[in-house]
């Protein structure tokens, strides 16, 4: 083969892997050894990418492989031998240009390949998993359930023994934080140390393990259990209570966020989880619950600042929305495939918009949660002011001869008014974007998307002559933000709309208004006049809005400047414009031919065309409706109104919360390939369709988002089970068996034990998609349970603990370090659910240096120790103390937390208000305990740390106290500032404290 062809091979930026030991038979082992050499080092210009790709050169299918760089077998005549182990740069790969070469291992490894048959496997991950036989161990007493002989039988092969049980103490404090996120209480150790029994006697053991599965139901079945797993999941959902970007505004989800945590209490099937999350508003007769769980794909940032297209955001909300289901069901960077080709994983960018396809024909809208307590009270509210309502004639100043009166004056008045109007139905009706569907009644309702500058037009082709005036009715509707009338749905109040321009033409002339009137007009915000009247002058900035009175119908009538006649057809445009998305949602056109100039009245189509007609001809029910619009308007019952009136403002609102719903069928979203994945570049037309590498899609399946979650938790999905499970391993031993847990593809690390894993995930499946059984059957394996102390042999065969030879040693989560203080000082709350809460942290924290500011007043009362799965979240500045402590911002889907050590963390340790009341807390209840000082130190260190204190911690700790007492007698230390409290006992509390503050700070408070 000729050596001169003309390819390069560029090296990506990703973590190298090293080639693992070959096999017993010592034959090269492709996918451990080769593909992570090729993936590394070749696929960025000889992979899956056409637009990128060198020499028309592959290196991810062997077919291609084999017509022009590789000889099968003769490693000699192989180009790529030849590149590899050239001597001049010029001609080696890769490139000197990459500054990165490959070891002579590696030469080694692809030179033995081809010389044994350059044979190809298919990655790991993308093959169904399949449960191998448990594998024989030598250590046969060690194992206590399945997940112990895959780790035994590699440790075995290693050369290494398993650790020692943990004691008690320590293996209760790790599956109590692992599975409910909380340090055991006392009380909680105490009764199972006395289940155990002393552990001289012969039956120990076994004791130990009945009692600590006790334990572990317990905790399996605690509603702290759903709060701690919550957590963790918020994280993939990129959980947030504001919308990000640069006004990060607040926003209402955490309804959702309350489904979590009870849908993991209740242990549903991961199945369904999933399936309600995705798509539960597609489900047949979806229940509330079910709805609000679609808020998973609600989580993604709203941007508001004014010169956005909001368009433009929502196509990136969708983006946001595919790689994110790549993340937590395929554990596969979908996101690569935005804009080209993926360049390592055989994902084009064509199946990646057909994936995406399924999630963008979703609309967005608030969810009003229906509430039984709600509605009664309503309801109890409402009697009470139909009650008022039929009696507040009775309270008519004069009584009935004065009402009667009155009633006919105003009625004389308001009937002079009123004309005869006629509803025009449009005989074609056209938009810039939106979708406009005509109702029975006449009306138009708008949906779909919407531009910051919406138009409609309207033609009408009724045989109508001299038309004088035309009427815009703006109504509310169940269907609109806020009800309507409006659509406007972010960064403006919601329900809004702004008309700023209105223009009718006939023969292509148009056609001039003379006048025009509203019922009521509000523009918000902005320096434009709001009027109907200047919905005609040739002025973008001013128009008609009715902004303060959202989910109210009003009407604004236009005069023409002389009468019309229809029969040639008229157009009506109207333009909604503002710096943000303000079109009408709910509309009527109506038409009249009277001469008596038409003004708008307030009173409703209805009852003005009741006014219209003459005394005699109404009937007694129309009747009726005008003396209840009299009573409704006079002023002489202005009074006896108020109270209604504050009963109608005091009807309780239903929880709102931020949901998904499918477009109707009749006006689908089309999905479209970007070029280079820019919005401004939308290409050719996709249709929704997954990745070809996986299982594919039901024929009979519907290509909507149900049918997509359903695809996803198909038992023949090969990532799903697999990337669940790695995910709850990697929560209890700080690393998963792919430590990559968010990349399965070509570039993800492989599993330190692939057997282990394909078992878990078929086990998984077959235990009903059981997240308490997999947790369970974790935490009872003889795996978790050793003792985590690394030995010197440890530390030289297998310092990353990658084989399991001792237990887990790691970090907590931001959030656990909070509420294990709480926990341990006895303040923390017990409330679950509802709006999230303020702790107290600074207020120059969200308001100094930021544009998005907002005024973080701590909360009172319990709400002030709530959990830290509660406290609220603002994007752009998340509370401190997590922060600090590597905790999320909720802008983007985050499968695995990093976990730093910095001095800031020691800091906060020291001096946060939350520490420091905990510590308080803690020194007050130390300091009026009776007993010795170390018979309260003991006690002081337990309630920290759980287990007791050895006697040289406890001889320490007891002169440290002495030490601390000494200063603050001396006044060397602030005792009224250290206790919090100025009293006799000041002191006795501020040296008690600085000795919980001390324990708070040490290695093993913050680590499981």
């Amino acid at each position: 083969m000729k050596r001169n062809l003309g390819f390069c091979m560029l090296v990506c930026c990703t973590i190298l892997w090293g080639a693992s030991v070959a096999h017993a038979d010592d034959k090269v082992d492709f996918t451990r050894e080769v593909r992570p050499i090729l993936s590394r080092y070749c696929f960025k210009c000889h992979g899956p990418d056409e637009s990128t790709r060198k020499a028309k050169l592959r290196f991810d299918v062997r077919e291609k492989a084999v017509e022009k760089v590789i000889v099968p077998g003769q490693p000699d005549d192989s180009e790529l031998v030849a590149r590899v182990f050239a001597e001049k740069a010029s001609k080696r790969m890769p490139p000197a240009s990459t500054k990165m070469e490959l070891t002579e291992k590696q030469k080694q490894i692809l030179k033995r390949w081809i010389a044994e048959g350059a044979e190809y496997q298919p990655h790991w991950a993308f093959v169904p998993p399949k449960q191998a036989p448990l594998p024989a161990c030598k250590q046969k007493d060690w194992p206590r359930n399945s997940i112990d002989h895959f780790i035994l039988a590699r440790l075995e092969a290693s050369g290494l023994r398993p650790s020692p049980l943990a004691d008690l103490y320590t293996l209760l404090r790790r599956a109590s934080l692992d599975l409910v996120g909380l340090p055991p209480t006392l009380e909680e150790v105490d009764a199972v140390l006395a289940e155990v029994g002393p552990m001289e006697n012969p039956t120990y053991e076994t004791k130990f393990q009945a009692a600590y599965e006790k334990f572990v139901d317990r905790l399996l079945a605690s509603k702290q259990y759903g709060e701690r797993w919550a957590r963790r999941w918020l994280d993939l959902a990129r959980y947030a209570d504001t919308n990000g970007y640069e006004k990060d505004r607040q926003r209402i989800i955490w309804p959702y966020r309350d489904w979590v945590i009870q849908a993991l209490n209740a242990d549903m099937p991961f199945d369904q989880f999933t399936i309600e999350q995705i798509a539960g508003d597609m489900l047949p007769k979806p229940t509330p619950d079910q709805i609000v769980a679609t808020g998973f794909h609600r989580n993604t940032m709203i941007n508001e600042e004014g010169g956005i297209d909001p368009l433009e955001f929502r196509y990136y909300a969708v983006v946001d929305r595919a790689n994110t289901t790549g993340t937590v069901w395929l554990g596969l960077t979908l996101g690569c495939a935005q804009c080209h080709t993926h360049k390592y994983d055989p994902v084009p960018q064509r199946e990646y918009y057909q994936l995406l396809a399924f999630l963008n024909n979703a609309d967005e809208p608030d969810y009003e949660i229906p509430n039984a307590d709600i509605a009664k009270r309503r309801a109890g509210i409402e009697t009470r002011i139909a009650d008022l309502e039929a009696k507040i004639a009775d309270k008519f100043p004069g009584g009935v001869e004065a009402q009667n009166k009155s009633l006919a004056e105003w009625d004389e008045n308001e009937s002079a008014k009123a004309v005869t109007w006629r509803v025009l139905r449009p005989a074609a009706m056209k938009t810039n974007m939106a979708f406009l569907q005509m109702l029975d009644d006449g009306s138009i309702l708008a949906s779909g998307d919407q531009t910051k500058s919406d138009t409609y037009e309207l033609t009408f082709k009724d045989k109508l002559r001299g038309v004088t005036a035309l009427r815009l009715e703006v109504l509310p509707d169940e269907n609109l933000p806020a009800r309507g009338p409006g659509r406007a749905y972010y960064e403006g109040p919601k329900g809004d709309f702004f008309l700023s321009e209105l223009s009718a033409t006939m023969g292509g002339q148009k056609v001039s208004f003379s006048g025009g009137s509203h019922s009521h007009a509000n523009g918000g915000f902005g320096a434009g006049k709001v009027g109907a009247q200047y919905c005609f002058d040739g002025q973008a900035g001013t128009g008609w809005s009715t902004t303060d009175q959202p989910g109210k119908p009003h009407s604004a009538v236009f005069n023409f400047a002389a009468p019309v006649d229809l029969d040639d057809g008229m157009a009506l445009t109207m333009i909604f414009e503002r710096h943000y998305s303000c079109g009408l949602g709910r509309f009527r056109i109506s038409a009249t031919t009277d001469v008596k100039k038409a003004a708008a009245t307030g009173h409703g189509a209805e009852l003005e065309s009741i006014l219209a007609k003459a005394a005699q001809d109404r009937s007694e029910k129309e009747k009726q409706k005008v003396l209840r619009r009299f009573l409704h308007v006079t002023p002489a019952l202005a009074e006896p109104r108020k109270e209604i009136e504050k009963l109608r403002a005091s009807l309780p609102a239903y929880q709102t919360t931020m949901v998904m719903k499918e477009r109707p069928k009749h006006n689908p979203r089309s999905t479209h390939i970007h070029h280079r994945g820019e919005f401004l570049e939308p290409r050719d037309q996709v249709q929704a369709g997954v990745l070809s590498i996986l299982q594919p899609f039901p024929k009979d399946a519907p290509r909507d988002r149900l049918g997509l979650a359903r695809w996803l938790v198909s038992p023949d999905n090969p990532l799903t089970a697999r990337v669940t499970v790695n995910r709850q391993w990697q929560a209890f031993f700080g690393r998963g068996l792919v430590r990559t847990t968010e990349d399965f593809g070509l570039q993800g690390e492989f599993p330190t034990h692939p057997e282990l894993l394909d078992w878990l995930a078929v086990e998984f499946v077959k235990q009903g998609w059981s997240i308490k059984k997999l947790h369970k059957l974790i935490v009872m394996s003889a795996t978790y349970q050793q003792a985590a102390r690394a030995t010197p042999e440890h530390l030289e065969k297998d310092a990353e603990n990658k084989l399991l030879a001792r237990g887990p040693r790691v970090r907590l989560e931001a959030e656990m370090i909070r509420d294990s203080l709480l926990r341990s000082s006895g303040l923390l709350s017990a409330k679950q659910g509802g709006p999230s809460v303020f702790p107290p942290q600074p207020s120059s924290v969200t308001t100094e240096g930021v544009y998005g500011a907002i005024q973080w007043k701590p909360s009172a009362g319990e709400d002030r120790y709530r959990r830290g799965l509660y406290t609220f979240l603002k994007r752009s500045i998340p509370y401190a103390m997590f922060a600090t402590f590597d905790g999320v911002t909720g802008e983007v889907c985050q499968a695995r937390r990093e976990v730093s050590n910095t001095p800031l963390q020691a800091l906060t340790m020291l001096n946060d208000v939350v520490v420091m009341e905990a510590a308080q807390t803690l020194g007050k209840k130390t300091a009026e305990a009776s007993g010795s000082v170390e018979e309260r130190m003991r006690l002081l260190f337990r309630q920290v740390l759980t287990r007791p204190p050895t006697q040289p911690e406890l001889t320490a700790l007891v002169d440290f106290q002495r030490r601390q007492r000494e200063r603050l007698q001396s006044g060397a230390l602030n005792a009224k500032q250290i206790a919090g409290g100025d009293d006799a006992n000041a002191v006795e509390r501020a040296a008690w404290t600085l000795v919980a503050r001390s324990l708070f700070n040490l290695d093993e408070m913050v680590t499981k």
